[in-house]
């Protein structure tokens, strides 16, 4: 791989892994387009923990939040008057968000080893992500948005968590179905992006970790670097935009990008 092609791939994976476009879907589609080679298991690192520094440096102040309070029961008053912005978490959030993962992490080591040869197809990715991208717009438009993290219950967390191990199929995306998952069980847009993005964190961090042990200090090199730097910067940004776009608009403008992609592979594939 060349420079252009880690940084291009960073950045396609920082930004469709918090975007709800599917990120497993653009890293089997960019390739395919371009006639590019697989990059590797040290890449699939790279670009994981990329996204992984992306969250926790968006949302350090959140996560310092949620492990303060998991650990008392009375909230932290003075660190409420630091960090006035994430006084909002309840303290059982940090529970709620480990019980939402187990399914999608026993679900990924069930499956994960199935994945590529089954669900790798770039015609299946296609349906998938105009048929997620349809479902998350018609949720999206049909749910109420009266939920807080506050009166989050357990079911309604194994719920989002279960929704998650659906990711593992490419052209699905992982925050599309736990945004869809979110706002079906109550969370108003913001706040479904945000928690997210917050039950995303375990889960790329455990991805990165469990593929640590298969590589070995010769891999870390500069195209290793260049695509975490790459998935970081534009992860950051990604979860930025984000936020600040659902405070006054809906999912209409990923459904047609997911739309129109599909259309596009789909005319690639017959072409071909």
């Amino acid at each position: 791989m060349n420079a252009f092609q880690d940084i291009f791939l960073g950045a396609i994976q920082g930004l469709s892994e918090f975007l709800p476009i599917s990120s497993s879907g653009h890293l089997v589609l960019f390739p395919y387009f371009f006639h590019w080679n697989y990059q590797g298991l040290a890449f699939d690192v790279a670009l994981h923990l990329g996204t992984a520094l992306a969250l926790i440096f968006f949302f350090w102040r959140d996560w310092l939040d949620i492990f303060k309070k998991a650990f008392k029961q009375k909230n932290n008053e003075e660190n409420e008057k630091i960090n006035p912005d994430v006084k909002q978490y309840p303290n059982n959030l940090l529970w709620q968000i480990l019980v939402a993962s187990i399914p999608a992490a026993l679900v990924g080591l069930l499956i994960e080893k199935y994945t590529e040869s089954i669900f790798h197809s770039v015609i299946l990715i296609a349906i998938n992500l105009i048929v997620f991208g349809f479902l998350l717009w018609i949720v999206d438009r049909k749910a109420k948005k009266d939920l807080t993290p506050q009166n989050l219950t357990y079911g309604k967390s194994i719920l989002i968590g279960l929704s998650q191990a659906i990711a593992l199929i490419p052209g699905v995306s992982r925050s599309g179905i736990t945004i869809t998952a979110s706002r079906l069980v109550g969370f108003p847009r913001e706040e479904a992006a945000k928690f997210s993005f917050l039950l995303a964190t375990p889960a790329i961090i455990g991805a990165f970790l469990i593929k640590i042990p298969s590589l070995s200090v010769e891999v870390l090199n500069l195209s290793f670097w260049l695509g975490v730097i790459s998935a970081t910067v534009f992860g950051f940004l990604a979860i930025k935009f984000l936020l600040n776009y659902l405070k006054k608009s809906d999912f209409s403008i990923f459904l047609w990008y997911r739309i129109i992609l599909a259309l596009i592979t789909i005319v690639i594939f017959l072409y071909r």
